[in-house]
Protein backbone atom coordinates (compact mmCIF):
# COMPACT_ATOMS: atom_id res chain seq x y z
CA UNK A 1 0.00 0.00 0.00
CA UNK A 2 1.54 3.39 -1.00
CA UNK A 3 1.16 6.00 1.82
CA UNK A 4 -0.39 8.98 1.43
CA UNK A 5 1.12 11.77 1.30
CA UNK A 6 2.31 14.29 4.14
CA UNK A 7 4.34 17.14 2.15
CA UNK A 8 1.25 19.49 0.82
CA UNK A 9 2.78 22.63 -0.30
CA UNK A 10 1.47 25.19 2.47
CA UNK A 11 2.28 22.76 5.27
CA UNK A 12 3.88 18.88 6.25
CA UNK A 13 1.41 16.74 8.33
CA UNK A 14 3.19 16.24 11.29
CA UNK A 15 2.24 14.74 14.74
CA UNK A 16 -0.64 13.15 13.15
CA UNK A 17 -0.97 9.15 14.38
CA UNK A 18 -2.64 7.28 11.47
CA UNK A 19 -5.39 4.56 12.62
CA UNK A 20 -4.16 1.90 14.01
CA UNK A 21 -3.26 -1.31 12.04
CA UNK A 22 -5.36 -4.06 12.17
CA UNK A 23 -4.45 -7.03 13.35
CA UNK A 24 -5.26 -10.47 15.14
CA UNK A 25 -8.14 -9.93 18.32
CA UNK A 26 -6.44 -12.84 20.01
CA UNK A 27 -2.84 -12.56 19.55
CA UNK A 28 -2.88 -8.97 20.35
CA UNK A 29 -5.04 -9.02 23.56
CA UNK A 30 -3.10 -10.57 26.58
CA UNK A 31 -6.04 -10.00 28.85
CA UNK A 32 -8.56 -11.74 26.77
CA UNK A 33 -6.43 -14.76 26.74
CA UNK A 34 -5.17 -14.92 30.30
CA UNK A 35 -9.66 -14.40 31.41
CA UNK A 36 -10.33 -17.15 28.87
CA UNK A 37 -8.08 -19.30 30.05
CA UNK A 38 -9.01 -18.53 33.56
CA UNK A 39 -12.32 -19.26 32.59
CA UNK A 40 -11.50 -22.50 30.80
CA UNK A 41 -12.78 -21.50 27.86
CA UNK A 42 -12.24 -23.34 24.49
CA UNK A 43 -8.95 -21.15 23.35
CA UNK A 44 -8.61 -22.88 19.97
CA UNK A 45 -12.02 -21.44 18.81
CA UNK A 46 -11.35 -18.26 20.04
CA UNK A 47 -7.80 -17.93 18.73
CA UNK A 48 -9.22 -18.76 15.58
CA UNK A 49 -12.51 -16.16 15.54
CA UNK A 50 -9.92 -13.52 16.75
CA UNK A 51 -7.56 -13.98 13.33
CA UNK A 52 -10.87 -14.13 11.51
CA UNK A 53 -12.09 -11.10 13.27
CA UNK A 54 -9.19 -8.42 13.06
CA UNK A 55 -8.52 -8.45 9.32
CA UNK A 56 -8.88 -5.23 7.53
CA UNK A 57 -10.81 -6.37 5.06
CA UNK A 58 -13.83 -7.38 8.22
CA UNK A 59 -13.02 -4.06 9.51
CA UNK A 60 -13.67 -2.24 6.19
CA UNK A 61 -17.02 -4.86 6.08
CA UNK A 62 -18.40 -3.46 9.03
CA UNK A 63 -18.06 -0.19 7.83
CA UNK A 64 -19.63 -0.07 5.00
CA UNK A 65 -22.49 -1.74 7.00
CA UNK A 66 -22.81 1.06 9.18
CA UNK A 67 -22.30 3.87 6.15
CA UNK A 68 -25.70 2.01 3.94
CA UNK A 69 -28.03 0.96 6.45
CA UNK A 70 -30.52 -1.73 6.08
CA UNK A 71 -33.22 -0.61 3.61
CA UNK A 72 -37.16 -1.82 4.28
CA UNK A 73 -38.71 -3.03 0.93
CA UNK A 74 -42.57 -3.46 1.37
CA UNK A 75 -43.53 -4.04 -1.82
CA UNK A 76 -42.33 -5.27 -5.63
CA UNK A 77 -42.97 -3.05 -8.31
CA UNK A 78 -46.70 -4.57 -9.19
CA UNK A 79 -47.48 -3.64 -5.46
CA UNK A 80 -47.40 -7.69 -4.00
CA UNK A 81 -46.01 -7.89 -0.85
CA UNK A 82 -42.18 -8.57 -0.05
CA UNK A 83 -41.59 -7.60 3.77
CA UNK A 84 -38.34 -7.64 3.54
CA UNK A 85 -34.64 -5.60 4.85
CA UNK A 86 -32.20 -5.14 1.96
CA UNK A 87 -28.61 -5.21 3.52
CA UNK A 88 -25.14 -3.69 1.95
CA UNK A 89 -23.45 -6.96 1.24
CA UNK A 90 -20.85 -5.60 3.96
CA UNK A 91 -23.45 -6.82 6.56
CA UNK A 92 -23.31 -10.05 4.87
CA UNK A 93 -19.49 -10.72 4.71
CA UNK A 94 -19.92 -9.77 8.84
CA UNK A 95 -22.80 -12.07 9.22
CA UNK A 96 -20.81 -14.82 7.45
CA UNK A 97 -17.71 -14.40 9.37
CA UNK A 98 -19.64 -14.68 12.39
CA UNK A 99 -21.33 -17.89 11.66
CA UNK A 100 -18.12 -19.58 10.53
CA UNK A 101 -16.46 -18.81 13.35
CA UNK A 102 -18.75 -20.02 15.67
CA UNK A 103 -19.94 -17.28 17.74
CA UNK A 104 -23.38 -19.02 17.50
CA UNK A 105 -23.06 -22.57 17.93
CA UNK A 106 -19.61 -22.63 19.73
CA UNK A 107 -21.58 -23.09 23.09
CA UNK A 108 -23.33 -26.15 21.80
CA UNK A 109 -21.12 -28.18 19.45
CA UNK A 110 -17.37 -27.14 20.73
CA UNK A 111 -17.75 -29.36 24.32
CA UNK A 112 -15.92 -28.03 27.47
CA UNK A 113 -15.39 -24.13 27.49
CA UNK A 114 -18.09 -23.58 24.92
CA UNK A 115 -19.78 -20.36 26.00
CA UNK A 116 -16.42 -18.85 27.46
CA UNK A 117 -15.10 -19.31 23.77
CA UNK A 118 -18.57 -17.55 23.16
CA UNK A 119 -18.16 -15.13 25.19
CA UNK A 120 -15.07 -14.22 24.02
CA UNK A 121 -16.06 -13.96 20.26
CA UNK A 122 -18.81 -11.54 21.49
CA UNK A 123 -16.05 -9.70 22.87
CA UNK A 124 -14.34 -9.71 20.02
CA UNK A 125 -16.36 -9.13 17.38
CA UNK A 126 -18.32 -6.22 19.43
CA UNK A 127 -15.08 -4.08 18.47
CA UNK A 128 -15.62 -4.58 14.61
CA UNK A 129 -19.14 -4.04 14.00
CA UNK A 130 -21.50 -4.52 17.27
CA UNK A 131 -24.69 -4.21 15.16
CA UNK A 132 -24.36 -7.25 13.66
CA UNK A 133 -23.61 -8.76 17.26
CA UNK A 134 -27.19 -8.74 17.78
CA UNK A 135 -28.82 -11.41 14.93
CA UNK A 136 -25.98 -13.79 16.07
CA UNK A 137 -26.02 -13.34 20.17
CA UNK A 138 -30.13 -14.15 19.34
CA UNK A 139 -29.93 -17.37 17.33
CA UNK A 140 -27.03 -18.67 20.22
CA UNK A 141 -29.80 -17.68 23.08
CA UNK A 142 -32.50 -19.65 21.25
CA UNK A 143 -31.03 -22.67 20.91
CA UNK A 144 -31.85 -23.57 24.71
CA UNK A 145 -35.57 -22.36 24.60
CA UNK A 146 -36.49 -24.80 21.72
CA UNK A 147 -35.95 -27.79 23.91
CA UNK A 148 -39.35 -27.05 25.30
CA UNK A 149 -40.78 -28.58 21.65
CA UNK A 150 -39.01 -31.36 20.91
CA UNK A 151 -40.22 -31.80 17.35
CA UNK A 152 -39.49 -28.36 16.94
CA UNK A 153 -36.24 -28.27 18.34
CA UNK A 154 -35.92 -31.69 15.91
CA UNK A 155 -36.26 -29.14 12.92
CA UNK A 156 -34.34 -26.16 14.24
CA UNK A 157 -31.44 -26.77 16.20
CA UNK A 158 -29.56 -28.23 13.55
CA UNK A 159 -29.42 -25.06 11.58
CA UNK A 160 -29.20 -22.92 14.47
CA UNK A 161 -25.86 -24.57 15.26
CA UNK A 162 -24.36 -24.95 11.39
CA UNK A 163 -21.61 -22.63 10.95
CA UNK A 164 -23.51 -21.72 7.30
CA UNK A 165 -24.84 -18.42 6.92
CA UNK A 166 -27.55 -18.83 4.74
CA UNK A 167 -29.77 -14.89 4.20
CA UNK A 168 -31.66 -16.64 1.47
CA UNK A 169 -35.87 -16.13 1.91
CA UNK A 170 -36.73 -20.09 2.08
CA UNK A 171 -38.66 -22.23 4.33
CA UNK A 172 -36.59 -23.44 7.16
CA UNK A 173 -36.16 -26.84 5.52
CA UNK A 174 -34.70 -25.35 2.29
CA UNK A 175 -31.97 -23.27 4.57
CA UNK A 176 -28.03 -24.82 5.71
CA UNK A 177 -28.00 -22.63 8.57
CA UNK A 178 -30.91 -20.19 10.37
CA UNK A 179 -31.18 -17.48 12.86
CA UNK A 180 -33.14 -16.81 15.02
CA UNK A 181 -34.95 -13.08 16.42
CA UNK A 182 -36.80 -12.28 19.14
CA UNK A 183 -40.37 -10.01 19.27
CA UNK A 184 -41.43 -9.67 22.64
CA UNK A 185 -42.31 -6.05 23.34
CA UNK A 186 -45.39 -4.00 22.76
CA UNK A 187 -46.25 -1.00 22.76
CA UNK A 188 -48.61 -1.08 26.20
CA UNK A 189 -46.33 -3.25 28.27
CA UNK A 190 -42.50 -2.59 27.28
CA UNK A 191 -40.80 -4.17 30.09
CA UNK A 192 -43.98 -5.77 31.58
CA UNK A 193 -44.96 -8.51 28.91
CA UNK A 194 -47.65 -10.31 30.72
CA UNK A 195 -50.12 -6.51 29.91
CA UNK A 196 -48.79 -8.28 25.96
CA UNK A 197 -52.50 -8.37 23.43
CA UNK A 198 -51.31 -10.69 20.81
CA UNK A 199 -53.24 -13.58 20.60
CA UNK A 200 -52.96 -16.77 19.49
CA UNK A 201 -55.38 -19.22 17.81
CA UNK A 202 -55.38 -23.00 17.54
CA UNK A 203 -54.86 -24.46 13.83
CA UNK A 204 -54.41 -28.09 14.32
CA UNK A 205 -51.12 -28.39 16.02
CA UNK A 206 -49.95 -25.36 15.14
CA UNK A 207 -51.38 -21.64 15.98
CA UNK A 208 -51.93 -18.72 13.93
CA UNK A 209 -50.93 -15.18 15.49
CA UNK A 210 -52.52 -11.46 15.41
CA UNK A 211 -51.09 -8.48 17.11
CA UNK A 212 -48.30 -6.22 17.10
CA UNK A 213 -44.89 -5.99 18.20
CA UNK A 214 -43.07 -2.85 18.60
CA UNK A 215 -39.72 -4.03 18.63
CA UNK A 216 -38.82 -6.93 16.39
CA UNK A 217 -35.15 -7.33 16.72
CA UNK A 218 -33.17 -8.27 12.86
CA UNK A 219 -36.51 -9.23 11.62
CA UNK A 220 -34.77 -11.08 8.31
CA UNK A 221 -34.25 -14.11 10.85
CA UNK A 222 -35.54 -17.36 9.87
CA UNK A 223 -37.95 -17.38 12.83
CA UNK A 224 -38.62 -15.08 16.08
CA UNK A 225 -39.44 -16.45 19.69
CA UNK A 226 -42.26 -14.53 20.51
CA UNK A 227 -45.00 -14.55 23.24
CA UNK A 228 -48.94 -14.29 22.66
CA UNK A 229 -51.92 -15.04 24.82
CA UNK A 230 -53.38 -18.13 24.14
CA UNK A 231 -56.54 -19.82 25.84
CA UNK A 232 -54.45 -20.92 28.75
CA UNK A 233 -52.55 -17.81 29.21
CA UNK A 234 -49.16 -15.76 28.06
CA UNK A 235 -47.61 -18.38 26.00
CA UNK A 236 -44.09 -18.87 24.12
CA UNK A 237 -43.89 -19.47 20.22
CA UNK A 238 -41.64 -20.16 17.82
CA UNK A 239 -43.00 -17.81 14.29
CA UNK A 240 -41.29 -18.83 11.03
CA UNK A 241 -40.70 -16.12 9.02
CA UNK A 242 -41.13 -18.41 5.65
CA UNK A 243 -43.17 -21.15 5.45
CA UNK A 244 -43.55 -23.93 2.77
CA UNK A 245 -46.69 -22.38 1.16
CA UNK A 246 -44.37 -18.71 0.94
CA UNK A 247 -44.52 -15.94 3.42
CA UNK A 248 -45.87 -15.83 6.88
CA UNK A 249 -48.02 -13.03 8.12
CA UNK A 250 -45.33 -11.17 9.71
CA UNK A 251 -45.85 -7.64 7.75
CA UNK A 252 -42.92 -5.14 8.10
CA UNK A 253 -44.50 -1.60 9.21
CA UNK A 254 -41.38 0.31 9.60
CA UNK A 255 -37.16 0.20 10.78
CA UNK A 256 -36.45 1.66 14.26
CA UNK A 257 -34.01 4.70 13.24
CA UNK A 258 -31.56 4.45 16.25
CA UNK A 259 -28.68 6.19 18.03
CA UNK A 260 -26.56 3.81 16.81
CA UNK A 261 -26.13 0.39 15.96
CA UNK A 262 -27.38 1.11 12.30
CA UNK A 263 -25.72 -1.97 10.50
CA UNK A 264 -28.58 -3.97 12.18
CA UNK A 265 -32.46 -3.62 11.68
CA UNK A 266 -34.85 -3.49 13.69
CA UNK A 267 -38.42 -3.12 13.04
CA UNK A 268 -42.07 -2.96 14.13
CA UNK A 269 -44.65 -5.92 13.25
CA UNK A 270 -47.96 -6.84 12.94
CA UNK A 271 -48.65 -10.65 12.81
CA UNK A 272 -51.51 -11.22 10.69
CA UNK A 273 -52.82 -15.13 11.59
CA UNK A 274 -49.03 -15.87 11.38
CA UNK A 275 -48.04 -19.41 11.91
CA UNK A 276 -46.44 -20.21 14.50
CA UNK A 277 -45.40 -23.21 16.63
CA UNK A 278 -45.75 -23.86 20.50
CA UNK A 279 -42.91 -23.67 22.95
CA UNK A 280 -43.40 -25.54 26.27
CA UNK A 281 -47.11 -25.15 27.91
CA UNK A 282 -49.64 -22.77 27.50
CA UNK A 283 -49.40 -20.41 30.11
CA UNK A 284 -45.96 -21.00 30.90
CA UNK A 285 -44.89 -18.05 28.08
CA UNK A 286 -42.47 -16.14 30.45
CA UNK A 287 -40.66 -19.38 31.99
CA UNK A 288 -39.95 -20.57 28.42
CA UNK A 289 -38.69 -17.73 26.71
CA UNK A 290 -36.28 -16.62 30.24
CA UNK A 291 -33.79 -19.15 28.84
CA UNK A 292 -33.31 -17.01 25.70
CA UNK A 293 -33.40 -13.97 27.93
CA UNK A 294 -30.62 -15.35 30.35
CA UNK A 295 -28.46 -16.52 27.45
CA UNK A 296 -28.82 -13.52 25.55
CA UNK A 297 -28.06 -11.62 28.92
CA UNK A 298 -24.08 -12.84 28.81
CA UNK A 299 -23.69 -11.25 25.30
CA UNK A 300 -24.90 -7.97 27.02
CA UNK A 301 -22.07 -8.37 30.06
CA UNK A 302 -19.80 -9.10 27.87
CA UNK A 303 -20.31 -6.40 24.69
CA UNK A 304 -19.72 -3.24 27.04
CA UNK A 305 -16.05 -4.95 28.03
CA UNK A 306 -15.20 -5.53 23.87
CA UNK A 307 -16.51 -1.49 23.25
CA UNK A 308 -14.50 -0.11 25.90
CA UNK A 309 -11.12 -2.09 24.70
CA UNK A 310 -11.70 -0.67 20.88
CA UNK A 311 -11.65 2.60 22.88
CA UNK A 312 -8.86 2.34 24.50
CA UNK A 313 -6.74 0.59 21.99
CA UNK A 314 -7.44 3.90 19.57
CA UNK A 315 -6.59 5.65 22.54
CA UNK A 316 -3.17 3.99 23.48
CA UNK A 317 -2.32 4.11 19.48
CA UNK A 318 -2.97 7.97 19.56
CA UNK A 319 -1.56 9.22 23.18
CA UNK A 320 1.82 6.83 22.04
CA UNK A 321 2.00 8.21 18.84
CA UNK A 322 1.23 12.02 19.45
CA UNK A 323 3.48 14.27 21.48
CA UNK A 324 2.31 17.62 23.53
CA UNK A 325 4.48 20.34 25.11
CA UNK A 326 7.88 18.19 24.26
CA UNK A 327 6.94 14.50 25.64
CA UNK A 328 4.42 11.68 24.08
CA UNK A 329 0.95 12.39 25.19
CA UNK A 330 1.38 8.71 27.43
CA UNK A 331 4.37 10.01 29.38
CA UNK A 332 2.20 13.11 31.03
CA UNK A 333 1.43 12.14 34.15
CA UNK A 334 -2.04 13.41 34.14
CA UNK A 335 -2.75 11.03 30.99
CA UNK A 336 -1.80 8.16 32.20
CA UNK A 337 -3.97 8.49 35.38
CA UNK A 338 -6.68 8.89 33.36
CA UNK A 339 -6.46 5.79 31.14
CA UNK A 340 -5.20 3.97 33.79
CA UNK A 341 -8.29 4.45 35.50
CA UNK A 342 -9.94 3.49 32.61
CA UNK A 343 -8.30 0.11 32.18
CA UNK A 344 -9.83 -1.33 35.50
CA UNK A 345 -13.06 -0.55 33.88
CA UNK A 346 -12.45 -2.38 30.79
CA UNK A 347 -10.36 -4.92 32.66
CA UNK A 348 -13.10 -5.64 35.28
CA UNK A 349 -15.72 -6.12 33.04
CA UNK A 350 -14.13 -8.48 30.95
CA UNK A 351 -12.94 -10.48 34.02
CA UNK A 352 -16.36 -10.59 35.63
CA UNK A 353 -18.15 -11.43 31.98
CA UNK A 354 -15.58 -14.26 31.76
CA UNK A 355 -16.11 -15.41 35.26
CA UNK A 356 -20.15 -15.32 34.58
CA UNK A 357 -19.46 -17.46 31.16
CA UNK A 358 -17.54 -20.19 33.51
CA UNK A 359 -20.53 -20.36 35.56
CA UNK A 360 -22.91 -20.90 32.37
CA UNK A 361 -20.03 -23.87 31.21
CA UNK A 362 -20.23 -25.19 34.65
CA UNK A 363 -23.24 -28.87 35.34
CA UNK A 364 -23.94 -28.12 38.71
CA UNK A 365 -27.10 -26.58 40.53
CA UNK A 366 -24.56 -24.22 42.19
CA UNK A 367 -23.21 -23.33 38.82
CA UNK A 368 -26.02 -22.66 37.10
CA UNK A 369 -27.41 -20.58 40.27
CA UNK A 370 -24.35 -18.44 40.19
CA UNK A 371 -24.74 -17.71 36.41
CA UNK A 372 -28.21 -16.33 36.53
CA UNK A 373 -27.13 -13.82 39.56
CA UNK A 374 -23.89 -13.36 38.06
CA UNK A 375 -24.52 -12.41 34.90
CA UNK A 376 -27.69 -9.60 36.11
CA UNK A 377 -24.93 -8.10 38.19
CA UNK A 378 -22.42 -8.20 35.32
CA UNK A 379 -24.42 -6.87 33.15
CA UNK A 380 -25.67 -4.09 35.78
CA UNK A 381 -22.25 -2.39 36.25
CA UNK A 382 -20.40 -3.03 33.01
CA UNK A 383 -22.79 -1.33 30.81
CA UNK A 384 -23.51 1.66 33.90
CA UNK A 385 -19.25 2.31 33.04
CA UNK A 386 -19.02 1.64 29.11
CA UNK A 387 -20.60 4.85 28.03
CA UNK A 388 -17.89 7.28 30.56
CA UNK A 389 -14.96 5.08 29.75
CA UNK A 390 -16.11 5.84 26.20
CA UNK A 391 -16.48 9.56 26.11
CA UNK A 392 -13.33 9.77 28.42
CA UNK A 393 -11.62 8.07 25.69
CA UNK A 394 -12.71 10.68 23.20
CA UNK A 395 -11.45 13.16 25.42
CA UNK A 396 -8.51 12.20 25.35
CA UNK A 397 -8.15 11.95 21.56
CA UNK A 398 -9.60 15.80 21.36
CA UNK A 399 -11.32 17.05 19.04
CA UNK A 400 -10.12 13.73 16.48
CA UNK A 401 -12.05 11.69 18.91
CA UNK A 402 -15.04 13.12 17.80
CA UNK A 403 -15.09 12.95 14.41
CA UNK A 404 -16.39 10.17 12.45
CA UNK A 405 -13.54 9.26 10.52
CA UNK A 406 -12.67 7.52 13.77
CA UNK A 407 -14.49 4.81 15.34
CA UNK A 408 -14.96 7.23 18.15
CA UNK A 409 -18.05 8.49 17.87
CA UNK A 410 -19.67 4.93 16.43
CA UNK A 411 -18.63 3.32 19.98
CA UNK A 412 -20.40 6.22 21.95
CA UNK A 413 -23.59 5.53 20.05
CA UNK A 414 -23.27 1.92 20.93
CA UNK A 415 -22.69 2.45 24.58
CA UNK A 416 -25.82 2.75 25.90
CA UNK A 417 -27.39 -0.20 23.99
CA UNK A 418 -26.27 -3.26 25.69
CA UNK A 419 -28.00 -1.53 28.91
CA UNK A 420 -31.08 -0.99 27.54
CA UNK A 421 -31.24 -4.35 25.74
CA UNK A 422 -32.74 -7.74 28.26
CA UNK A 423 -33.70 -5.07 30.84
CA UNK A 424 -32.54 -1.97 31.41
CA UNK A 425 -30.88 -0.47 34.65
CA UNK A 426 -33.96 -0.24 37.03
CA UNK A 427 -35.52 -4.29 35.64
CA UNK A 428 -32.00 -6.04 36.33
CA UNK A 429 -31.80 -4.82 39.62
CA UNK A 430 -35.80 -5.98 40.22
CA UNK A 431 -34.72 -9.13 38.55
CA UNK A 432 -31.58 -9.33 41.05
CA UNK A 433 -33.27 -8.73 44.38
CA UNK A 434 -36.43 -11.43 42.91
CA UNK A 435 -33.47 -13.97 41.87
CA UNK A 436 -32.29 -13.64 45.41
CA UNK A 437 -35.83 -13.68 47.22
CA UNK A 438 -36.80 -17.18 45.21
CA UNK A 439 -33.25 -18.70 45.10
CA UNK A 440 -31.46 -19.03 47.58
CA UNK A 441 -28.80 -21.00 46.23
CA UNK A 442 -27.90 -18.34 43.96
CA UNK A 443 -27.58 -16.26 47.25
CA UNK A 444 -25.52 -18.92 49.08
CA UNK A 445 -23.33 -19.19 45.69
CA UNK A 446 -23.06 -15.20 45.06
CA UNK A 447 -21.51 -15.34 49.31
CA UNK A 448 -19.29 -18.26 48.67
CA UNK A 449 -17.85 -16.19 45.71
CA UNK A 450 -17.36 -13.25 47.59
CA UNK A 451 -15.91 -15.03 51.00
CA UNK A 452 -13.31 -17.20 49.20
CA UNK A 453 -11.10 -13.92 48.05
CA UNK A 454 -11.07 -12.93 51.78
CA UNK A 455 -8.07 -11.96 53.41
CA UNK A 456 -5.85 -11.34 50.72
CA UNK A 457 -7.22 -7.06 50.90
CA UNK A 458 -7.94 -5.56 54.10
CA UNK A 459 -9.68 -3.00 52.43
CA UNK A 460 -11.78 -6.08 50.36
CA UNK A 461 -12.57 -7.54 53.83
CA UNK A 462 -13.81 -4.30 54.71
CA UNK A 463 -15.84 -3.31 52.55
CA UNK A 464 -17.44 -7.07 52.40
CA UNK A 465 -17.96 -6.68 55.66
CA UNK A 466 -19.96 -3.29 55.48
CA UNK A 467 -21.63 -4.14 52.99
CA UNK A 468 -23.10 -7.54 54.48
CA UNK A 469 -23.66 -5.84 57.66
CA UNK A 470 -26.19 -3.19 55.62
CA UNK A 471 -27.87 -5.44 53.87
CA UNK A 472 -27.97 -8.75 56.32
CA UNK A 473 -31.11 -9.19 54.14
CA UNK A 474 -32.62 -7.66 50.95
CA UNK A 475 -32.89 -4.00 50.70
CA UNK A 476 -36.09 -2.14 50.14
CA UNK A 477 -36.75 -1.90 46.64
CA UNK A 478 -35.81 2.11 46.10
CA UNK A 479 -32.13 0.93 47.34
CA UNK A 480 -32.06 -1.97 44.87
CA UNK A 481 -29.29 0.36 42.69
CA UNK A 482 -26.89 1.36 45.46
CA UNK A 483 -26.96 -2.97 46.38
CA UNK A 484 -26.80 -4.22 42.87
CA UNK A 485 -23.46 -1.48 42.30
CA UNK A 486 -21.84 -2.30 45.60
CA UNK A 487 -22.66 -6.15 45.10
CA UNK A 488 -21.25 -6.45 41.75
CA UNK A 489 -18.29 -4.01 42.76
CA UNK A 490 -17.24 -6.71 45.22
CA UNK A 491 -17.88 -9.46 42.72
CA UNK A 492 -15.16 -8.01 40.04
CA UNK A 493 -12.55 -7.86 43.05
CA UNK A 494 -13.23 -11.29 44.06
CA UNK A 495 -12.64 -12.48 40.61
CA UNK A 496 -9.76 -9.89 40.15
CA UNK A 497 -8.21 -10.89 43.59
CA UNK A 498 -7.57 -14.23 42.89
CA UNK A 499 -7.37 -14.80 39.50
CA UNK A 500 -5.82 -11.18 37.98
CA UNK A 501 -2.89 -9.29 37.48
CA UNK A 502 -2.10 -7.59 41.11
CA UNK A 503 -1.81 -4.17 39.39
CA UNK A 504 -5.93 -4.23 38.13
CA UNK A 505 -6.22 -6.19 41.19
CA UNK A 506 -4.94 -3.24 43.72
CA UNK A 507 -6.47 -0.42 41.61
CA UNK A 508 -9.65 -2.12 41.53
CA UNK A 509 -10.24 -2.00 45.28
CA UNK A 510 -9.21 0.99 46.11
CA UNK A 511 -10.46 2.93 43.52
CA UNK A 512 -14.14 0.91 43.25
CA UNK A 513 -14.38 -0.78 46.43
CA UNK A 514 -12.65 1.55 49.07
CA UNK A 515 -13.40 4.52 47.18
CA UNK A 516 -10.05 6.28 47.41
CA UNK A 517 -11.21 8.31 44.58
CA UNK A 518 -12.84 11.47 42.61
CA UNK A 519 -16.26 11.35 41.17
CA UNK A 520 -14.62 11.80 37.73
CA UNK A 521 -12.36 9.48 35.48
CA UNK A 522 -8.74 10.06 36.24
CA UNK A 523 -9.47 11.65 39.83
CA UNK A 524 -7.53 9.04 41.75
CA UNK A 525 -3.85 8.52 42.99
CA UNK A 526 -1.33 5.76 43.63
CA UNK A 527 -2.03 3.67 40.49
CA UNK A 528 0.33 1.57 39.34
CA UNK A 529 0.25 3.06 36.03
CA UNK A 530 3.16 1.30 34.19
CA UNK A 531 1.40 -2.27 35.12
CA UNK A 532 -2.19 -0.76 33.88
CA UNK A 533 -1.10 0.67 30.64
CA UNK A 534 0.82 -2.69 29.92
CA UNK A 535 -2.37 -4.50 30.27
CA UNK A 536 -3.46 -2.48 26.65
Amino acid sequence: MIAPRSSLGTHEVENQPGPPPAGDLWASDGALRHWTGVAGGNADAASKAGAAFGTEALREAGHAARAHPPELRLFDRGGRRLDEVAFHPGYHDVMRAGMAAGYANVAWSSGPGGHAAHAAMVYMLSQVEPGVCCPLTMTYAAVPALAAAPAVEAVWRPRLVSSDYDPGVAPITDKRGATLGMAMTEKQGGSDVRANTTRAERDGDAYRLTGHKWFCSAPMSDGFLTLAQAEGGLTCFLVPRWTEVGRNGIRLQRLKDKLGNRANASSEIEYDHALAYRLGEEGRGVATIIEMVHHTRLDTAMAPAGLMRAALVEVNHWISGRRTFQKRLIDQPLMRAVVSDLVLDWEGAMAVGMRAAQAFDGQGEGDRAFARISVALAKFLSNKRAPVVIVEAMECLGGMGYVEETPMPMLYREAPLNGIWEGSGNVICLDILRTLAREPLAGEALVAELRAATGADRRYDTALKSHLDRWPGLPDEAEARWFAESLAGLLVASVLIRSGDPAVADGWVATRVAMERGLVPGAVSGLDTEALLARL
